[in-house]
C-alpha cells in the first residue's frame, strides 16, 4: 500500500477531505486540510490527524476510516456516526455483498460513553494505542514510518488522495472489522481497564490466530525437509524459490474487484442515486418529476458472483523429467502450495502414464513421490485424458511443471496449446537449476519470470543421519550412521571400488563404506598385522540394488555417489543416485556388446571396456542413462584399468568376521563383560580380546529390541553392524565403543579419546591415543563395577 492509498477518500463514504482556507496549512500545502463527515460536521484538521498518526507509528497505524470515527466518537457535544456509516454500508450493500454497520455503531456509542478523562490529552493517544493493538489489516511501525517522512517531503501528493474514488467492498470491509471491537470489549469498564493494564488483552480473532499457526507450521515443515537428508534437496530451494516467485498466491474473485460503472437508468430510485441534473431544475418543475416518476436515477454495476478456481498442479513424473529437474519440479509445487501468503487449497497430481493424485504435506510422503517415475517419455498422452476426461466441464486453474526440453515436444505443445485456457501457468526446469514460469493469457503464452538457483550454494552442506532419543515403547532403539571409530570391514562384498585415490565397499547388505590403507602404525609388536589394514565408515545404507553383475562408482557434478551396474544376462545399464534415490537404465540388447567387456570408471565417465579393443562404450554420469559407442582415443585407459584392478585387489584381505546377532549379555564371575556367548577379556598386555566365554553369567541385561538393560540402569546399544555402545547408570562414567569381531585385537574409545588396534583408528581424527590399559581401567572395568555393586 502506498501512502496516495492509505489517504484515499472514496465517492458516498462516511469521511472526506475538505479546505479551510481561513486555516493555513502546517506544511506550506494549504488544500486538503480538514477531515470531515459528509453532510454533519468536521472530525480534525490535519496538522492534529498527523501528530495522532506520529504517536501510533510504534505500534502500527489501523485503517484510516476507524480511525478518523473513533476519533470523532471522542468529541464532546452533539456526534452523529450512527447516520453516516448506515448510509455507506447501505451504498455499497449489493450483490453478495451485504454490509451492516450496527456492531461498530454499538461499540462507538461505547467511545463516546467513556469518561471525558479518558479521552483527553496523553490519555486520548493511550485510548487509541489501546483500542488499535494488534488492529486487523493495519499498516507496520516500519511503513508507517515511512509514510510519514514522504508525507513531510511531499504533503501535496494528498491532493490525488482527496480525489474521491469508487470504494471496493474490501475497503469498506477493513475500516469495518478494524471498527468491530465489541468483543474485545465487551463494555465500557472494560475499555478503562485495558488502557489501565488491569487485565490481559484478549487473545486475536480465530481468523488470525489459524493464519499464523498455519504460516508456522509451514515453516516447521521446511525445517523438516530441510533436516531430512532424503528431502534436504527438495526443501533447501523452497525458501529461495519463495523469495523470487511472483506468481499470483490466492486467485482473486471478480466478486472482489472494486466496481465503478453504470450498468443501468431508470425513473424510480434512491436520492442518492438520482442524476445530479435533475436537481438543476427549479424546486416546482423537480417536485413534478420526482411525484410522477419522470426523475432519472443511476444504477451502479452489481459485482458478479464469485467466481472460485480449483487450483490442480501437475507434476511430470516421465523419465525426461528425472534427476535434478524433477527434485526442482517437487521444489516449486511446494513452495507454492506452502507459500505465507498462499490460503487456497490445491491439488496435487503426479503425471505419467494417468494422473495420480498425491500428497505433500508430510515429510514420509514427499520422500515417497520424489521415487516415482512413469514410465513413458513424455505425458502428452496423460495431460490430454486429464483435461478431457477427468476435469472436463470444471473451472479449473491448472500449473504444469516439466523439462524444460518438452516445450519441443509436439504433442506436448498441441495438448497446451488445445487447453490454455485452463492450463494457467506453465512451469519449466531445467539440470543447472533455472525455472521459467510462464502464463497463458488471452490465448497466448508469455514469460513472466526466470529464478536461477545456485544448487551448489544450496546443496553444499547436507544434513548427517542424525541419533534420535531411545524410546522404552516397543521400538528399536535408533542408531548413529557412524562412530568416532571405524566399523570392523565385513569378508563378504559385493564390490570394490578406487575413486579419486580412495577405496570403497560396497558390502552384501548393500552398504557403500569406506576405507583406506596405509602403513602407520603406533605399535609393531601389538598390532603388526593391522598396520596396512583398517576399518570402514559407512557412507549409504539400504542401497536398492541387486548383487549380480558388474559395478562402478562415481560422482557427478553435484558431488553426488552415483553407482553404475551392468547385468551382462539381461543386456542392462541402469544407474541410481545414492544421494537423492534417483533410478534410470538402458537396456542395450541392439548394440551386440560382447560379454567379455568390463564395466570401468574412467576420466569422469562409465565405460563397457574390453582390454585392447579400440571400440569402448561410455556411458554418461549426469542426467538419464545413455549408452553411446566411442572410439578408444585413451592410449592409457588399460594402463589405468589394470593399475586400479591391482589396487583394489589389496582390499581382498581386509574384511573381518562380524559379530551382528546379539544375545545372553550380561557379566560372568570372573567379572568379565559377556554377549553372544563371548567375553571380552584382557589377556595379553596392553590388548583387550575376545574368546569363547565358558563361565556362569551372574548379572543379566534385559533385552528390549536392541537395547540390554542392566539392573541398576546401565544400558548396551547393539549394532549389527558390529558396535557395542555402552551407558553406564553412573554419570561420570563416559559413554564408549568396543567393536565386535570373532578375531584380532579390539579397540575402545569414547567421544574424545582411542586405545587398541589402529585398525579401527579414522584416517582424519580429532581421538587423543591413550594405552588400551588406561582405557579398559578407565572405562570398561568402571562400568562392570557400577552394575555388580
Amino acid at each position: 500500500m502506498e501512502l496516495k492509498a492509505y489517504f484515499q477518500s472514496y465517492e458516498n463514504y462516511f469521511w472526506e477531505w475538505k479546505t479551510d482556507e481561513d486555516i493555513p496549512g502546517d506544511s506550506g500545502y494549504n488544500d486538503n486540510n480538514l477531515l470531515s463527515i459528509p453532510g454533519v460536521g468536521a472530525i480534525a484538521y490535519r496538522p492534529y490527524i498527523m501528530e495522532i498518526l506520529k504517536e501510533l507509528c510504534d505500534q502500527g497505524w489501523p485503517p484510516f476510516g476507524a480511525l478518523l470515527m473513533v476519533l470523532y466518537a471522542m468529541q464532546d457535544g452533539y456526534t452523529d456516526f450512527a447516520g453516516p456509516l448506515r448510509y455507506t454500508t447501505d451504498f455499497y450493500s449489493s450483490g453478495n455483498f451485504e454490509f451492516n454497520a450496527e456492531r461498530e455503531i454499538e461499540f462507538l456509542e461505547k467511545i463516546k460513553a467513556l469518561p471525558k478523562v479518558y479521552k483527553q490529552k496523553q490519555n486520548k493517544i493511550i485510548l487509541l494505542q489501546t483500542l488499535f493493538k494488534d488492529s486487523h489489516n493495519r499498516i507496520s511501525s516500519s511503513q508507517a514510518k515511512t509514510y510519514l517522512k514522504i508525507y513531510a517531503r511531499m504533503p501535496q501528493d494528498l491532493s490525488v488522495s482527496a480525489e474521491k474514488q469508487h470504494a471496493g467492498p474490501s475497503v469498506l470491509n477493513k475500516d469495518l472489522v478494524a471498527m468491530d471491537l465489541n468483543k474485545k470489549f465487551p463494555t465500557v469498564q472494560s475499555i478503562i481497564d485495558a488502557m489501565k493494564g488491569l487485565i490481559e488483552e484478549p487473545e486475536l480473532d480465530d481468523e488470525v490466530v489459524e493464519e499464523e499457526a498455519t504460516a508456522d507450521t509451514d515453516k516447521d515443515f521446511i525445517r523438516e525437509l530441510i533436516e531430512e537428508p532424503k528431502t534436504f534437496q527438495v526443501g533447501s530451494l523452497i525458501k529461495r524459490i519463495w523469495s523470487g516467485l511472483k506468481i499470483p498466491m490466492r486467485h482473486l474473485s471478480p466478486g472482489e474487484q472494486p466496481i465503478g460503472g453504470i450498468s443501468d437508468m431508470t425513473n424510480k430510485g434512491d436520492f442518492h442515486r438520482m442524476l445530479l441534473s435533475e436537481f438543476a431544475n427549479e424546486d416546482d418543475v423537480f417536485m413534478s418529476r420526482v411525484a410522477n416518476n419522470e426523475a432519472l436515477y443511476i444504477q451502479r454495476e452489481i459485482p458478479p458472483e464469485e467466481n472460485i478456481f480449483e487450483r490442480i498442479i501437475l507434476i511430470d513424473t516421465s523419465l525426461r523429467n528425472w534427476g535434478t529437474p524433477k527434485v526442482l519440479a517437487f521444489a516449486s509445487a511446494i513452495a507454492i502450495i506452502k507459500h505465507p501468503k498462499a490460503h487456497s487449497e490445491c491439488t496435487v497430481m503426479a503425471l505419467g502414464q494417468a494422473a495420480i493424485p498425491i500428497s505433500l504435506n508430510k515429510v514420509e510422503m514427499v520422500i515417497e513421490n520424489l521415487n516415482q517415475v512413469g514410465p513413458v517419455l513424455e505425458v502428452s498422452e496423460a495431460l490430454e485424458k486429464f483435461f478431457n476426461e477427468e476435469y472436463s466441464q470444471k473451472d479449473i486453474e491448472v500449473f504444469f511443471i516439466t523439462h524444460q526440453e518438452n516445450l519441443e515436444d509436439e504433442n506436448i505443445l498441441r495438448v497446451v496449446h488445445q487447453n490454455r485456457d485452463r492450463l494457467k501457468f506453465l512451469v519449466t526446469t531445467t539440470s543447472d537449476g533455472e525455472i521459467n514460469f510462464y502464463k497463458h493469457h488471452k490465448g497466448t503464452r508469455k514469460h513472466i519470470q526466470k529464478i536461477k538457483l545456485p544448487l551448489h550454494e544450496l546443496w553444499a552442506n547436507p544434513p548427517q543421519q542424525k541419533m534420535t532419543v531411545n524410546n522404552s515403547s516397543g521400538k528399536k532403539t535408533n542408531l548413529p550412521l557412524n562412530y568416532p571409530i571405524l566399523f570392523p570391514t565385513p569378508v563378504s562384498k559385493i564390490a570394490q571400488f578406487l575413486y579419486e585415490g580412495e577405496f570403497f565397499i560396497l558390502s552384501s547388505k548393500k552398504q557403500l563404506l569406506k576405507t583406506y590403507l596405509s602403513d602407520n602404525y603406533y605399535d609393531r609388536n601389538s598390532y603388526d598385522y593391522y598396520k596396512t589394514y583398517h576399518g570402514c565408515e559407512v557412507m549409504f545404507e539400504d542401497i536398492s540394488v541387486k548383487p549380480t553383475g558388474q559395478f562402478a562408482l562415481a560422482k557427478n557434478k553435484q558431488h553426488h555417489f552415483i553407482i553404475c551396474q551392468y547385468q551382462p544376462a539381461k543386456k542392462l545399464i541402469s544407474k541410481l543416485n545414492l544421494n537423492t534415490g534417483e533410478y534410470s537404465d538402458q537396456n542395450i540388447t541392439g548394440l551386440n556388446i560382447s560379454d567379455a567387456y568390463e564395466l570401468i570408471y574412467f576420466d569422469q565417465s562409465f565405460y563397457l571396456h574390453q582390454a585392447a579393443n579400440p571400440q569402448l562404450y561410455k556411458i554418461n554420469i549426469e542426467g538419464n542413462t545413455s549408452v553411446e559407442p566411442f572410439d578408444n582415443k585413451y592410449r592409457d585407459i588399460d594402463k589405468n584399468t589394470a593399475k586400479v584392478e591391482t589396487e583394489v585387489a589389496k582390499l581382498n584381505r581386509s574384511g573381518l568376521k562380524i559379530i551382528g546377532n546379539f544375545n545372553k549379555i550380561g557379566i560372568n564371575v570372573h567379572d568379565n563383560f559377556v554377549f553372544s556367548g563371548c567375553e571380552i577379556s584382557s589377556v595379553y598386555e596392553n590388548t583387550l580380546n575376545l574368546y569363547k566365554n565358558r563361565y556362569e553369567i551372574r548379572v543379566f541385561a534385559e533385552q528390549n529390541k536392541n537395547k540390554y538393560t542392566f539392573p541398576d540402569g546401565s544400558e548396551v546399544i547393539t549394532d549389527s553392524r558390529g558396535m557395542l555402545t555402552f551407558r553406564s547408570s553412573n554419570k561420570g562414567i563416559e559413554e564408549f565403543y568396543i567393536p565386535t569381531t570373532t578375531y584380532g585385537f579390539l579397540a575402545l574409545a569414547t567421544q574424545t579419546e582411542f586405545g587398541g588396534s589402529e585398525y579401527y583408528l579414522p584416517e582424519q581424527n580429532l581421538l587423543k591415543v591413550k594405552t588400551m590399559e588406561e582405557m579398559y581401567y578407565q572405562y570398561l572395568k568402571p562400568f562392570i563395577d557400577q552394575v555388580i555393586a
